[in-house]
């Protein structure tokens, strides 16, 4: 048993703050914006220029002149904005981003990601997460708990090359949430249905528990 995407994309809205100013990586996190809660509004960023940019719009309605980084159409709210991709960038690196939600092919127990390339054999997808993981004021990650052959997500080092050191301060994965304190993996959550040392079988370095380890519990969405 484990969450879907949808669902690990929903736990993560939960914990944007109104008004928080937000960018999401391209595939994956890209869901998060479906799942804002009632009553709060998070206004999206897009490295390419755009910002409080809304839901995609319906089939046939595209305009491919809107489109965010992951060339996927969207729709503006009201009050969007537009402007050159170095300001956009500047926005990034000048720390006025509050949350930066991004996939992951490794996370280290020091907060270190791993997320734009899978070795000498990968294709490299380098983008503006190196600038999104030092800028943003909150970077988490959003990820599957084990890869599709059953290998730790969570490590202790990351093998692979590293997007940024020391970035990473909370995960969400598909068995369970878990914060980085201390460059020490912390459980916060975890699905019910799973015992700690199932947890930990699956966990690449040794978790801590610092108080009440909560339920994980989320709607089918």
């Amino acid at each position: 048993m484990k969450l879907t995407n949808a669902q690990i994309a929903w736990r993560a809205a939960q914990d944007i703050e109104d008004g928080a100013y937000v960018n999401l990586g391209i595939g994956f996190p890209e869901m998060v914006a479906q799942f804002q809660p009632s009553g709060r509004a998070a206004i999206f960023h897009t490295e390419n220029g755009i910002l409080n940019f809304g839901e995609a719009p319906d089939a046939g309605e595209e305009d491919w002149d809107l489109i965010n980084a992951g060339k996927k159409a969207v729709t503006l709210k009201p009050g969007a904005s537009f402007f050159h991709h170095a300001d956009s960038f500047a926005m990034v690196r000048g720390g006025h981003l509050d949350v930066a939600i991004l996939g992951a092919y490794e996370i280290a127990e020091t907060g270190d990601l791993a997320n734009w390339s899978t070795g000498p054999k990968g294709v490299p997808a380098v983008g503006g997460a190196m600038d999104l993981v030092h800028g943003a004021k909150r970077v988490a990650v959003i990820t599957d708990h084990v890869t599709k052959d059953g290998k730790p997500k969570l490590v202790k080092r990351c093998s692979l090359p590293l997007t940024g050191v020391g970035c990473v301060t909370r995960i969400y994965t598909s068995l369970a949430v878990i914060d980085i304190v201390n460059s020490r993996f912390v459980l916060r959550e975890k699905l019910a249905a799973l015992s700690f040392d199932e947890l930990q079988a699956l966990t690449g370095a040794e978790m801590l528990v610092e108080g009440e380890v909560i339920n994980l519990n989320v709607p089918e969405v």
